[in-house]
């Protein structure tokens, strides 16, 4: 609670910006550069970089809830793409922006030159099954059927966004996370997971930030971690960067060992 309180309180300190006015940044075309790092870091973070950023602002939440509905094959095709570091991959999934009602069918795509494209469409409610608008959005886009998607996991977590004053440039910062199934939860409260998302690679004060406090940059994705705390997958790949989340935690097991 103190914490929480803690990074309430920085997030006050922030000018807001509104969902409108960030129409100018919504970067569906982008490259990403992601950080994972203690919660109890983010307070001291976020008064560095104050005056670089605005806040996203709805509805008086600073701190925004998003709950993500992530599909995959039966045998997880696009996990395990991730896994092996295959240069293009897809991630499917529907999205509720709680804070502002919006539920959106996402499709992202990151190819060959590291860029990430992200296309939607509206939707009503959640669909378990691809469907209709859904299905043919889908087949457009990828080379996925619907019938060959299933629903695996949710993700939900608190998300703070902040969009830079001066370059065309958005920080997420995802908080308070949680994986769910039908049989299983996972909770990372101690984690952050961090997103810079630009046109193209270029200064950025998060990013200085990050490399002046020794926060290296990572690629695991929220998808993959889901995958690895709810499921009997290969993670081979993914052990250092499940070791580093424990180191970050002083060794204490953010992550328990049958998951490495």
């Amino acid at each position: 609670m103190q914490l929480m309180e803690s990074i309430d309180s920085t997030l006050a300190a922030f000018e807001p910006i509104t969902l409108g006015e960030m129409d100018s940044v919504a970067l569906m075309n982008r490259t990403d550069t992601k950080f994972v790092f203690r919660s109890d870091q983010l307070p001291g973070f976020l008064m560095q970089v104050v005056n670089d950023y605005k806040i996203l602002e709805i509805n008086g939440v600073r701190a925004s809830k998003y709950q993500t509905l992530y599909f995959d094959t039966q045998d997880f095709k696009m996990y395990m793409e991730h896994h092996r570091g295959k240069p293009t991959r897809y991630k499917v999934r529907h999205r509720i922006y709680v804070d502002s009602n919006l539920h959106y069918f996402e499709i992202k795509f990151k190819n060959n030159k590291g860029r990430t494209i992200k296309n939607r469409i509206k939707k009503k409610e959640v669909d378990y099954v691809i469907k209709d608008k859904a299905e043919q959005f889908l087949e457009e886009k990828t080379n996925f059927s619907a019938q060959s998607l299933f629903p695996k996991l949710w993700s939900n977590c608190s998300r703070i966004t902040l969009v830079n004053k001066f370059t065309k440039e958005r920080l997420t910062l995802d908080i308070n996370l949680q994986f769910k199934n039908d049989t299983e939860e996972k909770n990372l409260a101690n984690v952050v997971i961090a997103e810079v998302k630009q046109e193209k690679l270029s200064p950025s004060p998060f990013i200085r930030l990050m490399k002046n406090n020794r926060v290296r940059a990572g690629s695991i994705s929220k998808y993959c971690f889901g995958v690895i705390f709810l499921y009997n997958v290969k993670k081979n790949n993914f052990k250092p960067n499940l070791l580093f989340i424990n180191k970050l935690n002083d060794n204490k097991s953010i992550i328990k060992p049958e998951y490495i």
